[in-house]
């Protein structure tokens, strides 16, 4: 049986989870995006272009579901389908200028959002809240891989 204080972090931390979602939900939406698009402008900004087949595989995502959400980003015109260079069947998704623009207000953000939050913290506080989200995050991975098996 779990312990009053062990429930406590857990509602704590469930607090958290609904908290950071509905600001990103807001702050995204703002910028004309969607929760569930954005990881994919990231993986192309940082890694460059690449196929439907790889976004996929980065974000652990079915093809299927790529597919709509790279229609999206195009419909918006914050990517394009381009051919591949190398492979006739293939195309590769790619950042136009408004993506790139995208991508760079959304980091901006992101640094002012992680300022604002923790900003007035002891890098001593900061360090060991670091560690103590690194061990849950490892412990809800093993519990996740365990109930796959």
């Amino acid at each position: 049986m779990s312990d009053s204080a062990s429930i406590a972090a857990l509602d704590r931390l469930l607090q958290l989870t609904v908290l950071l979602g509905r600001d990103m939900d807001e702050s995204l939406a703002r910028d004309g995006i969607s929760r569930s698009r954005a990881p994919v402008l990231w993986v192309i900004a940082a890694a460059g272009p690449r196929t439907q087949r790889e976004l996929a595989d980065s974000l652990h995502v079915s093809p299927r579901n790529i597919t709509g959400l790279v229609d999206g980003l195009v419909a918006d015109g914050f990517v394009t389908r381009e051919p591949h260079p190398n492979d006739r069947r293939a195309t590769l998704v790619t950042l136009t200028g408004a993506g790139e623009a995208l991508v760079a207000k959304l980091a901006a953000e992101q640094d002012e959002f992680t300022r604002q939050l923790f900003g007035d913290w002891k890098p001593a506080e900061l360090a060991a809240f670091s560690r103590g989200l690194d061990r849950t995050v490892n412990r809800l991975q093993q519990l996740i891989e365990a109930a796959a098996t």
